[in-house]
């Protein structure tokens, strides 16, 4: 993977981390760094998806470390 990609993709867990504390706990970690309200109102749903998106930036957190050699057969 080149740093372009690995830079991109460090963005996106971060990004998808901070929808999992807003999802979970209805705290935005970047409002609270830089600035503006940090605690956010949210329906159940969207609450849901915020979840769901921050567990897969988890998820994300394997392909930066992992093998991603693309292999042909």
């Amino acid at each position: 993977m080149n740093w372009l990609a690995r830079v991109a993709l460090v963005l996106v867990i971060i990004g998808a981390l901070n929808w999992l504390l807003v999802g979970v706990f209805q705290w935005d970690l970047v409002a609270a760094l830089f600035g503006g309200n940090t605690l956010r109102d949210a329906s159940m749903l969207s609450r849901v998806v915020y979840t769901l998106v921050g567990l897969s930036g988890l998820y994300c957190i394997s392909l930066l470390f992992g093998d991603n050699r693309v292999t042909t057969d």
